[in-house]
């Protein structure tokens, strides 16, 4: 009678399942693990270009620093010839300024003083002062109807803004009335009277006239 073992065949089938299912577990594992890396590489590229473009944002940034503070150095380096001819042109300015004041400043005053000595004229003066001064003292106002043809002036000289006038007049009234214009008028103030003396004409009739003086300052 023959027998027949089959136990280490079973066995031998066993071990074989096994085997081929330990095969399969592994390929997985390592599809996983290929999976992990993979994903940890794309993670790190984008990462990367992240930060790249960071980068680079912050590079032309700095370029463009760099270019604005390479201008400023630029101008800075003419600031000294800058200034110098800013000094000239306002020195010119000063001195144009000085020349037409000088110019315009007697010319105003001598105009001024035209229209003191016009009849139906009078001095530059403010409405307002003037209306104030008729309320306050009548007697200081100027005389609309005086002639200015019974006062003339002699001489007229002016050093460093102080006028220097004098003339013959018909009597003290006419005196005193162009005290009374020059006194409102803008252009003059600080009037100084000298004591005024009669003298005789060089008419053949010796009419006596009032000889006076004054000085003021002008402002222009």
């Amino acid at each position: 009678m023959i027998r027949v073992n089959l136990l280490p065949q079973k066995r031998e089938a066993k071990r074989g399942g096994l085997a081929l299912g330990t095969g399969d577990g592994g390929q997985v594992w390592l599809l996983v693990a290929l999976g992990v890396v993979l994903f940890e590489i794309f993670v790190l590229v984008v990462f990367q270009r992240r930060k790249q473009d960071e980068l680079d944002l912050v590079t032309k940034k700095n370029a463009q620093i760099q270019a604005n503070i390479d201008d400023i150095k630029r101008q800075m380096a003419n600031h000294a010839d800058i200034k110098n001819q800013l000094k000239e042109l306002r020195d010119r300015e000063d001195a144009i300024a000085r020349l037409e004041s000088a110019r315009t400043g007697p010319t105003a005053v001598m105009l001024e003083l035209s229209h003191v000595l016009t009849q139906g004229r009078g001095p530059t003066t403010d409405r307002d002062k003037l209306e104030q001064l008729k309320r306050d003292d009548p007697t200081q106002v100027p005389n609309p109807n005086w002639d200015p043809r019974r006062l003339w002036l002699l001489t007229y000289s002016e050093v460093d803004r102080t006028v220097k006038l004098s003339g013959l007049a018909r009597d003290g009234e006419d005196v005193a009335e162009l005290l009374k214009r020059l006194t409102l008028s803008d252009y003059f103030y600080e009037l100084r009277v000298l004591p005024a003396a009669k003298t005789s004409g060089d008419t053949p009739s010796h009419i006596e006239l009032m000889k006076f003086e004054l000085s003021a300052k002008v402002r222009y």
